[in-house]
Formats: C-alpha cells, structure tokens, sequence
C-alpha cells in the first residue's frame, strides 16, 4: 500500500486543500496519471501518480485541508504494507491544457499591483448536459454545500467551464422560494453573516477569503509587523527612455516580438543596479546571530493581479537577458498568471521584486517587501512636469520609484546607491540595452 502525501508545491507552501480528485476508490492508476489538483497558497495545481495500482481510499475529500506531508489517499499497489509516496517536487508540477482555477473578485493586492484581467462572460446557471464531472474549488464546494445548491445544476462561467464562487452567488440570487435550483444569473454577493442582534447598517456583504488571500494577507502582515523597514523615493527623467521605447518598437513592428513596455526596461534597469549593488539583492537570515544571505543569481519578481489576489511570478537571470527577452518572458508569465497556470518553478526563487501602478496613474506608492527578499521597487506614473534645463523651462517626463528595504540588511546609504544607479540608468537608457 502507498500513502499519497500532501506535497510541497511552493516554497510558501504550509498546508494544501484538495480542489479535485481525478480518481476514485477502485479506479486503476498508472504512472503519470492525473491524479489530484492541489490548491495551494498561489495556485492550483495538479499532482501526478509516482507509483501504479488502485486507489485504495481517499483520506481528505475534495474541499478540505492538510499540512503538508499528511497523507490524503492511499494506493494498492499489491504490496499490503503502507509505505509513504514521495510527493511530485515542485519544478515537475505541470499543468494541462484545461488550467484549475480559484474563485475570488478581481482585486489588486495590498502591497502591489499589475493590469486587472477582462471580465469573463457569464453564462446561464442552467444545467450542462452530459458533464461527466464537475470542476469548482473547494470554496465552491464547501458554499454549494452549505446552501444546499446542486453542482451538477450549475454552469461554470470559469476557465475550463469550472465553477467559480460567482456563479454560485447567481444561483442564490435567482434561486426560487419554493425550490433548490438557481434560475437566472445576476451577480449578489454573499450575506454577511449576523453576529450580534445588532442591525448591519453599512448595507456590508462577506467575501470568503480562498487559500491564496489567506496567505496574502498573512504573510503581508508579517512582513510589516516584523520586519523593520524603511523606503526610499527618486524621480528619474525618463523623456530618452520613453523616445528609446518608442524607437524599438518601430523597429519591430513588423516582427512577432511582443511589444516592450516600459516595466520591461524598467526591469532590466534594475537587474544591472542590483549587479552594481549586490547588497540589495539579498535576504535577511535568522540564524543564531543574524546573517545577510548575498544572492548569486538576479532573478525578479514581477507582482501581477488576478482574480485570486497579487501573484509574484519570477524571472530568472535577468541580467542575463536582452530587453526583448525580458518581454517575451514576461508576457508569457502574465498569461499564466490571469489563467492559473503558472507552475511552482515559476513563482520560486526571487530575489527582488518590482511593483509597479504606473498603468493607473498611480504617481507614487510604497510597497511591502515580499518576503524573504529584501526589497521592494515600487514604480509609479511617468508624467510630463515642468523641469528647468540649462536655464529654460520645458516639460520633461518624469517617474517616481520607492525602494522599500529591510533595515536588518540594508542600511539607507546602500539603498541611495541603488537608486543613484537605478536613475542613471533609466536617465541614461542606452546603457540599459548593453
């Protein structure tokens, strides 16, 4: 008998809630099968079969949590002693085609923010014919239970065709007196639940946190309650840096390169700084007396919005890499992102990460440390300000950045440096395609 064990899938990761079970008890299992999805503290993921036979039993159901290394099913493998399945490691963790998804309202997160996704169209909540399964997370099968609502019954307005939390706050919204079944969409959220005989007077409604808000707003409160932390702001003509923009893409505008953008240089600017400033590119350790771990490898963060909340998927050795590169890469990972199909692997292993509001007009902002970097970059809005040169006044593109930095590390005079070097490279941004 093999136990199939929660597996760590990110490097945040304390514990996992199945989201789907792709087998049954009694069904045959091979090698590389589908075995089970796993919605973690960024994602959902899917879990393959390590070893063959028969699922014996599951131990967790769909909708409920385990730490990680508990076992949640088991495997008979014609054995007849239990032995422990060693879970799928992180950068083998592949998602399909048909990408999982976790339902919450599209927000940006706390510290950060990126683009929000288009709305997705909504279907009628009238039965699907001939679904031989459904596909909703855990918080949609716990609220589905709770108000008595049939799955079976309800489309999915999801990716994939999965069930999303909104789709069930239509089918209570439109859900008959005298009867269980939803019967037309309108999106209500849930009611608050009452928690004293007192009235409600702000006309308030709940918003379930899922798995990964759990984690977002944990590991942010952490981050500001326990690190000591200070920012550090310059404003960088970026005029050259706009026209530099311009030109490139001219240049390939008849190529299949993806457009640059200008977090895409500003991305770039950064990994050169953090080579010229490596103390930046470090984290804070906690050993006996304290150490600052120097990183090798430059590999940023970039924060990007879904429906789930921030996510923060990672682009290794940036300085390795060219401008259009950097693009593509990025591009790519946005996608991933606002679809849920982003693998462990990419969203492990930053050592800095970049923030940045400036597509909504967002002229300065600070930013929480993502944790256990030890900076932050939080890029606002470049806007034209009047700007004296060479004894006249013209109007000159300007962008605020602010460099959160953990002070157990980085001392202000560090953190100017890198924001001297930042500057000069965004004022100067030849220098950032060499």
């Amino acid at each position: 008998m093999i136990d199939i064990l929660m597996p760590r899938l990110s490097d945040t990761m304390e514990e996992g809630a199945v989201a789907a079970w792709h087998k049954k008890p009694g069904d045959a299992v091979a090698l590389g099968d589908l075995l089970v999805e796993i919605e973690t503290d960024k994602a959902v993921m899917e879990y393959e079969a390590y070893e063959a036979g028969t699922l014996h039993e599951i131990l967790v159901p769909e909708g409920d949590q385990a730490v990680i290394g508990e076992v949640i099913a088991r495997i008979d493998d014609g054995g007849g002693t239990s032995a422990a399945s060693a879970p799928a490691p992180a950068e083998t963790t592949v998602p399909t085609a048909e990408p999982a998804s976790v339902a919450t309202p599209a927000d940006a997160a706390a510290a950060a923010g990126s683009p929000t996704p288009a709305p997705t169209a909504r279907r009628d909540p009238h039965p699907a014919p001939d679904r031989e399964r459904v596909f909703a997370t855990p918080l949609v099968r716990r609220l589905a239970r709770e108000h008595e609502i049939d799955l079976e019954r309800v489309a999915g307005t999801g990716p994939g065709g999965r069930i999303v939390r909104a789709d069930i706050e239509d089918a209570l919204a439109h859900r008959r007196p005298d009867a269980t079944e939803p019967v037309a969409p309108q999106s209500t959220p849930l009611p608050i639940p009452k928690t004293s005989s007192a009235p409600d007077l702000r006309g308030s409604t709940a918003v379930p946190f899922d798995k990964t808000r759990q984690v977002i707003s944990r590991r942010l409160a952490e981050s500001s309650s326990t690190t000591p932390h200070f920012s550090v702001t310059v404003a960088a003509d970026v005029e050259d840096l706009l026209a530099l923009r311009r030109h490139l893409n001219d240049l390939s505008a008849d190529s299949e390169r993806p457009k640059i953008s200008v977090n895409d240089l500003v991305v770039r600017a950064c990994a050169i700084a953090l080579r010229n400033t490596p103390g930046v590119n470090a984290s804070f350790s906690p050993n006996d007396r304290g150490s600052t771990l120097i990183h090798e490898r430059v590999n940023i963060g970039i924060a990007v919005a879904s429906d789930t909340g921030l996510i923060v998927p990672v682009i290794l050795d940036v300085d390795q890499k060219t401008v259009s590169q950097i693009a593509a890469e990025a591009k790519e990972l946005a996608t991933l992102a606002q679809e849920h199909r982003l693998s462990a692997a990419q969203l492990s292993g930053g050592t800095f990460t970049i923030s940045n509001l400036g597509m909504y007009g967002v002229e300065q902002f600070t930013a929480i440390i993502n944790p256990p970097e030890g900076a932050i970059l939080a890029v606002g809005s470049a806007l034209p300000e009047a700007v004296v040169r060479d004894g006249t006044v013209e109007a000159r593109h300007r962008m605020r950045v602010t460099l959160s930095a953990d002070h157990r590390i980085i001392d202000g005079a560090l953190a100017a440096q890198f924001l001297r070097a930042l500057k000069a490279l965004l004022e100067n941004p030849m220098t950032i395609l060499v």
